[in-house]
């Protein structure tokens, strides 16, 4: 058995299913319309931004682990990177805030903390397309 093949596709999973609940935390409350579990809404997607970043960090580790080497990235891939951390950096803020928030968020900001995340996410899942491809 290859254990570095293994290893990556584990990590792999959890990157998968890290993208579906950053993409679907928010987008559930603005195409549904639904107003209930905003809390546990935002603790998936945090959970969701959370395995992005470990899992993405695990990715650069394997490479590390299995050829003494960070994957060698330039150019459009490194852009891409840059991209996903700073949406993750402003995603997991984001997070924080509205669940430190004691009223609940107001309809208003809550609309838009969705609306953020939710481009936060299509920003990041994007720039992951690219920086797959060019790296």
């Amino acid at each position: 058995m290859n254990w570095q093949n293994l290893v990556y596709a584990l990590t792999q999973v959890a990157h998968n299913f890290g993208a579906v609940a950053v993409v679907a935390g928010p987008l559930y409350p603005l195409i549904s319309r639904q107003t209930k579990h905003k809390r546990r809404i935002l603790w998936l997607t945090l959970l969701g931004w959370v395995a992005q970043i470990t899992s993405g960090t695990l990715f650069g580790l394997v490479s590390l682990y299995f050829y003494s080497q960070l994957p060698d990235i330039h150019g459009i891939s490194i852009v891409a990177l840059t991209v996903k951390i700073v949406c993750a950096i402003m995603a997991l803020v984001l997070i924080a805030l509205s669940l430190h928030a004691r009223d609940s968020y107001a309809d208003r900001r809550a609309l838009i903390t969705w609306q953020a995340l939710a481009m936060l996410a299509i920003v990041a899942l994007t720039a992951a397309a690219f920086l797959r491809w060019y790296s």
